[in-house]
């Protein structure tokens, strides 16, 4: 083994590179964002949110990070492509990509209508898919590119009252190992993320009800909930230089949540 051959902390430097977080003023996305300017990327920021990408953008730029801020509704496929041109525009190229923008409507699967299926399906199934469209053509251009997707533990376990976005969620973990092999060649890798049972902003009154939490975190081994915080490691890794390699798959941070269903 040669000295360049032994792994190194700066492989997981992200300095010089530039990331793009979809969903970035909310709960996960915001955590992902950050992680990703701590570790040295400037960012472009996307969400609906306007006032929430601004705080988000003061945090990174404390960081030293310079940031754009792009509004932006991506259940519309020209969306998709207006944030990367943007973002190309004004840095010059797109090394990372985070797809956090996500919705859910949790009802029994008898009551769901054709509105709550177009609204789930059109963000998190339909706008992952022309974003990661959108960021493949920039990235097997220029011969580098990470692109991470956010699935979800539906993907793998029947969670009740979730029907629609455990059908975008297995669409979103299948799109990404289809990406994953077409564009090996050209030097971009795809993969997953996977987040367990998390509080956020968005959860925070679903599990402040201890008839819900209780029965959760008791099938969580760590014993908790997960914090946004948590994904700082995963995202980090698959955006960097250390997981040139890892392509295809899906990293859950579940607290080994999953274990239980093996």
């Amino acid at each position: 083994m040669t000295t360049s051959d032994v792994p190194s902390v700066a492989q997981f430097s992200l300095s010089g590179k530039v990331a793009l977080v979809t969903g970035a003023a909310g709960g996960l996305g915001r955590a992902m964002a950050l992680a990703l300017a701590g570790a040295g990327a400037d960012m472009a920021l996307v969400d609906r949110d306007a006032a929430g990408l601004e705080r988000v953008a003061a945090e990174a730029q404390a960081a030293g990070r310079q940031c754009l801020i792009i509004a932006a509704d991506l259940g519309r496929p020209a969306e998709a492509r207006r944030m990367v041109e943007e973002t190309v525009a004004r840095f010059g190229k797109l090394s990372i990509a985070v797809n956090a923008a996500g919705v859910n409507r949790r009802k029994p699967a008898l009551e769901f209508t054709e509105d709550d299926w177009d609204f789930i399906i059109g963000v998190n199934l339909k706008g992952v898919f022309f974003c990661c469209q959108e960021e493949g053509r920039v990235m097997t251009a220029q011969g580098y590119g990470r692109i991470i997707n956010i699935s979800s533990l539906t993907s793998e376990v029947a969670l009740s009252r979730r029907a629609i976005y455990a059908a975008s969620k297995a669409g979103v973990t299948g799109m990404t190992r289809v990406f994953a092999g077409e564009w090996a060649r050209y030097g971009v890798t795809v993969n997953c993320i996977g987040p367990g049972h998390m509080l956020t902003p968005m959860t925070a009154s679903m599990f402040a009800d201890p008839n819900v939490a209780g029965p959760v975190t008791a099938r969580i081994p760590q014993g908790r909930l997960g914090l946004p915080a948590d994904l700082a490691g995963a995202v980090v890794y698959l955006a960097s230089d250390a997981a040139a390699y890892v392509t295809g798959q899906t990293i859950y941070v579940d607290g080994g949540y999953l274990l239980n269903f093996v």
